[in-house]
């Protein structure tokens, strides 16, 4: 029979084991990449690579935006790394976008379905204190935004893949509530989703990352989406 003692021991080599292959599938993967475009002789004159607001850590109520100094915490460090390796491909001639994606709202996948199934059930309601600013955009708008960042030379380095209108939690979930018709009177404590995921939760659920689109606003992109109401409302109208 396993003691606790013995299950904390497991649970730990899974976090380390999880810990490495999203560093693998990642930096690895960009770093591979990164050298088979200096092996080519005809090289592309644009490289996007994915990153995420996790650059930023948990930053409170601060706006942040692409000039801000990168947080701390393992998401944080991961993200450091990948864009790292990423940029290596400037030393080429290419120009590299470093698109640091937010919450990207999909029918299909991604976080959202997650996010409905307590709701599906009854038994939504807020993360934690609900106080977290959540930062999203819709895989609609995020795929306007890539086109419009490879077909803009002037734009490098990164940009935040986000809407301007970021919302806290408690905000967010009563967008989501009222887009499904469902209440949200269920909030999930704090201690409940570090019980259930260990330091991925904070990570993950219960940091707060108020994110500014302030590289695309520059250069004068129009978005789809601003308001989350109007948003969910065409996602989850759709087949």
């Amino acid at each position: 029979m396993f003691t606790q003692r013995t299950l904390a021991i497991v649970e730990t080599d899974l976090r380390k084991q999880r810990k490495e292959l999203l560093g693998a599938s990642r930096i690895d993967t960009t770093r591979a990449l990164v050298n088979a475009l200096a092996k080519m002789n005809a090289r592309p004159s644009v490289l996007v690579s994915a990153s995420a607001i996790g650059f930023y850590g948990n930053r409170g109520d601060e706006t942040l935006t692409e000039e801000s100094k990168p947080g701390t915490g393992f998401l944080s460090g991961l993200s450091q790394e990948w864009e790292a390796e990423a940029l290596k491909a400037e030393a080429l001639g290419i120009r590299v976008v470093l698109a640091r994606f937010g919450i990207i709202l999909a029918r299909e996948g991604g976080a959202l379905p997650k996010m409905l199934t307590p709701f599906k059930l009854g038994v939504g309601g807020r993360l934690g204190n609900g106080k977290q600013w959540m930062s999203w955009v819709t895989l609609e708008e995020a795929v306007g935004i890539l086109r419009f960042v490879i077909e803009n030379a002037p734009l490098r380095g990164a940009i935040n893949v986000v809407s301007p209108q970021p919302l806290q939690n408690a905000a967010f979930t009563k967008a989501l509530a009222k887009a499904m018709h469902r209440p949200a009177l269920f909030p999930a404590p704090a201690f409940a989703l570090r019980l259930a995921l260990g330091e991925m939760a904070n990570a993950l659920l219960l940091s707060s990352q108020r994110v500014a689109p302030q590289a695309l606003q520059k250069l004068g992109y129009r978005f789809l989406h601003t308001d989350l109401n109007s948003a969910l409302a065409k996602v989850l109208a759709k087949s």
